[in-house]
């Protein structure tokens, strides 16, 4: 049985129809399956300062699966890192916040995302720079399933396991939907947990909408001190909409009518 959804998960997804409202446009199934992934982050997991975005005591976190970018934008304007009416300016002109993440405009981004496969690269990068220079910090890489049929993703992976990056969790959103059909039909992932095991890493499993579940494993980590992790996330593409979830049509909308807001905001009412 599915979990409920408690009220700051709804306001949540409230605020990105209210940015979606504006824009008329975005990747809206991949955000509803990301945001309690990217919330219990931001709210119980990492360290950061928005007052000083790059505090070099920062947690990384490279958001590698850029297009769910609406989840990232609304979690940095909650927690100070730029005004909360930015968020409206979403893919405007001029605006700091593009369709994808991008290093160097928005506070708070540590990587340009979205040419999916590479973000773990780059989280191994950190990890080992951080070593390298006996930092402490930890990174974090939020990665779709649709992306893990990159080879790049297995490559970085491989070397994580080699260096036994211990600093380093994977965080798997596993919606079972890429932008055009089921996982199962385009490139199957399965066996995927023994996969990651297989190349060295530490696994756990837990339902992506689960708060408290989440919350326990990732307040815990690492999951072995000789070993990278990674956290399987089991989502919902379009979590909270019950009308488009698991809908591949609604995986990216553009030109978004007033019928269709009316049904995303009646639907979440609903829940209230």
């Amino acid at each position: 049985m599915a979990v409920k959804l408690d009220r700051r998960s709804i306001d949540l997804r409230r605020e990105v129809v209210q940015i979606l409202e504006r824009s008329r446009r975005g990747h809206i199934g991949s955000t509803f399956s990301l945001i309690e992934i990217t919330r219990v982050l931001f709210d119980d997991v990492m360290r950061y300062d928005p007052a000083n975005p790059r505090w070099d005591g920062r947690d990384r976190l490279v958001f590698s699966k850029g297009h769910g970018c609406l989840a990232l934008y609304t979690l940095l304007a909650d927690k100070g890192f730029f005004p909360h009416d930015e968020l409206y300016r979403f893919c405007g002109f001029g605006s700091i916040l593009g369709g994808h993440p991008e290093y160097g405009k928005t506070p708070g981004v540590e990587a340009s995302t979205g040419a999916l496969g590479h973000g773990l690269s780059m989280a191994v990068g950190m990890a080992l720079a951080a070593r390298i220079d006996r930092k402490p910090h930890r990174v974090f890489a939020v990665l779709g399933d649709g992306e893990c049929d990159e080879g790049s993703v297995w490559e970085a992976a491989l070397s994580a396991g080699k260096h036994r990056l211990a600093s380093l969790t994977a965080i798997i959103d596993y919606n079972k939907m890429q932008s055009y059909g089921p996982t199962r039909e385009v490139q199957d992932l399965e066996p995927f947990a023994d996969k990651w095991r297989s190349f060295g890493f530490a696994v756990r499993e837990a339902d992506g909408h689960d708060v408290d579940a989440m919350r326990s494993l990732l307040t815990a980590l690492p999951f072995d001190s000789g070993k990278p992790g990674v956290l399987i996330c089991h989502t919902v593409k379009g979590r909270g909409i019950p009308s488009i979830e698991n809908d591949p049509s609604w995986h990216h909308k553009t030109k978004l009518k007033e019928s269709e807001l009316a049904l995303l905001y009646n639907e979440l009412d609903a829940q209230s």
